[in-house]
């Protein structure tokens, strides 16, 4: 090989790998370089138990077309417990990940299946909005899945309404110990309409807490490549517009009893709508209406192509649906069909060269000084909770000075958590200088403890 042919090949290997770390499924992935472990909560104590596995991502690697990521699928924020009799505790699934770099649509869209059709940023598995569960109208009950026997398939229970009591703070459940998310990852309590009180009970939290001022971070990435959002994004496809609540196009349809799909196709009848199986139960109560006129609303698949902030020259993207009142809506992710190609997106091996990603999220976020941190109660009495809208990317410290400059408390935040306490209780009533670092970044506001 010539001279000035090998140079030549180096400038291109050079300018393949420049660019490949500036994409966004390379470089997104909260990787963990510090310990983080998991925890979980077991029903009847509310006493944190620390696990063993390794939480959030721990190696990505890539090639020309795909991006492979390494993740126990445990998040780093407490998982447990699950009340709805589910034995399953959150357990290491040693997975690889594989997320196509280059996704391209699908003129035929496939439809979403059971088990992993994407994964969240900290490599824990995105599951669509079914649980295996289906009506059997010669039985005239529900079977399939947790509730054992066979369904007909015909009408399709929803896990986000059905399986409601069975997940954690941070809206997921394990399926044999695989850890998951149907839904938006945030936690219930945090929702303007709190669904479920477990949170007052084992106070956990979720991947990131809504920002309605923000553009919603990325989140993470289905089979077909596609990144997800949360649940707020910019009102017109080209980054314009201001921020706002992106929608779901899908309704409730207006049917007291389920003999017909929304398209007119008589099929096997399902239950009448009930307070037993009420409207919603199934995912075959909804309806797709377009908003042509409305940029802020999605297409069939729970997406559309727009601007984002990592994708400055626009993507298609899912989003994480929500109502007015923050509480999930259908399709919630990614469905009923996918945008783009699938890929088998979790994999036993690598079976191609790879180079591994050699960027960090520990040395500090920089866009952690554009996050909410948000100190309550204040003034405070026996704790103080400090919470952050938005997706903290790197461990950040939480520090508690007295006036004089002596730390008298402190804390962490868990990269790819949202909230942390510092215990007051044996502290003065006065004043207080609360601090927040992560990296070069700090945060500093006064807190009052003012105990009767």
């Amino acid at each position: 090989m010539s001279a000035r042919v090998s140079a030549f090949v180096l400038v291109f290997l050079l300018i393949h790998a420049a660019h490949a770390q500036t994409n966004p499924a390379i470089t997104s992935w909260l990787i963990n370089t510090t310990g983080v472990k998991g925890s979980h909560y077991v029903q009847g104590n509310s006493t944190l138990i620390p696990d063993n596995d390794s939480a959030n991502v721990k190696k990505v690697y890539y090639s020309a077309n795909y991006a492979y990521i390494k993740a126990n699928g445990v998040p780093a924020y407490p998982t447990g417990p699950f009340m709805d009799g589910n034995p399953s505790f959150t357990t290491s699934q040693n997975a690889i990940f594989r997320i196509p770099l280059n996704p391209t649509p699908d003129p035929t869209p496939s439809s979403t299946t059971g088990g992993n059709i994407g994964t969240f940023i900290n490599g824990v598995a995105l599951f669509d909005y079914r649980d295996g569960v289906s009506w059997n109208n010669n039985t005239q009950a529900e079977a399939g899945g947790p509730s054992g026997g066979m369904g007909q398939g015909v009408w399709n229970r929803d896990a986000i309404v059905a399986e409601r009591a069975g997940f954690d703070c941070a809206k997921g459940h394990p399926a044999m110990g695989n850890y998951h998310h149907h839904q938006n990852p945030s936690a219930f309590k945090l929702d303007m309409n709190v669904l479920s009180t477990i949170c007052n009970l084992y106070d956990a939290e979720g991947l990131y807490a809504i920002d309605s001022s923000q553009h919603s971070p990325l989140l993470g990435f289905a089979a077909d490549g596609y990144p997800i959002y949360g649940a707020y994004g910019y009102k017109n496809t080209d980054g314009s517009g201001g921020i706002t609540r992106i929608k779901s196009g899908y309704q409730l349809r207006n049917i007291t009893v389920r003999t017909h799909y929304a398209d007119g196709t008589n099929v096997t009848d399902g239950p009448a709508v009930s307070a037993t199986y009420p409207l919603g139960r199934y995912r075959e109560d909804y309806e797709y209406i377009a908003h042509a006129s409305d940029p802020d609303y999605l297409d069939v698949h729970n997406g559309r192509f727009c601007v984002t902030p990592e994708y400055p020259n626009g993507i298609y993207a899912y989003f994480c649906t929500v109502d007015r009142n923050w509480n999930s809506a259908y399709p919630y992710v990614v469905g009923p069909t996918f945008y783009g190609n699938t890929v088998t997106i979790k994999v036993n091996s690598i079976n191609e060269t790879v180079t591994a990603y050699t960027g960090t999220s520990a040395i500090g976020d920089p866009a952690i000084g554009q996050l909410n941190i948000v100190a309550f109660p204040n003034p405070g009495s026996d704790f103080i909770a400090v919470q952050i809208y938005g997706l903290l990317r790197a461990d950040a410290d939480v520090l508690l000075y007295d006036l004089n400059g002596r730390l008298v408390q402190s804390a962490q935040l868990k990269q790819g958590s949202t909230i942390t306490y510092l215990d007051t209780r044996t502290l003065y009533n006065g004043a207080y200088v609360l601090q927040v670092l992560s990296g070069q970044y700090v945060h500093t506001q006064k807190v009052l403890i003012a105990r009767e």
